[in-house]
């Protein structure tokens, strides 16, 4: 099985994004606050990247501000069907090489139908998971909303509150 962020970074250079740095840090970034606390960033400006499985054979891929819940049912209306469920990790893991905590916003080896979260245009920049729970990038929504070939959607449930974590210090080597 090939490396998740090396396939995070081959999806990124193919899409011409090859100016987009993926960062590799030593502490987690599994949940939204922890990759808020080592990013330095808002929770709401971490990007969660869901596979859900519209009417229960199309896997597509949920991008979500952090703050922000998916509502499946508004999510499948979008993408055309009627319910649509989260993938289970075993799963997603399986078919696509990504474990939960890492997994990304590109790097798949089919073309999911994607759909990004309205309020991810809020912001000038969101971060990514990059394969791995210790791997991220950042890039503007409008940018991903390109590369992923996605939908601008109103797919949220709900949202948490949005505060500012404390940070840890970054390193960068790819």
């Amino acid at each position: 099985m090939q490396d998740p962020v090396q396939k995070v970074r081959d999806a990124l250079d193919n899409s011409g994004a090859n100016d987009i740095e993926i960062r590799v840090v030593e502490s987690t970034i599994f949940t939204v606050d922890d990759a808020a606390k080592t990013i330095g960033v808002a929770p709401c400006e971490i990007l969660k990247s869901l596979i859900l499985v519209l009417d229960k054979k199309q896997a597509c891929l949920i991008l979500m501000s952090g703050s922000n819940q998916v509502d499946s049912k508004k999510a499948a209306l979008e993408l055309g069907g009627k319910r649509s469920r989260m993938m289970p990790p075993d799963e997603v893991f399986e078919r696509y090489g990504f474990r939960i905590g890492g997994v990304p916003s590109v790097g798949y080896d089919e073309i999911l139908p994607t759909l990004l979260d309205e309020d991810l245009f809020q912001y000038e920049t969101v971060w990514s998971a990059a394969g791995t729970d210790h791997a991220f990038f950042p890039i503007k929504p409008q940018r991903l909303l390109e590369i992923t070939h996605g939908k601008k959607a109103a797919i949220k449930k709900f949202s948490s509150p949005c505060i500012f974590p404390k940070t840890v210090k970054l390193r960068s080597i790819l």
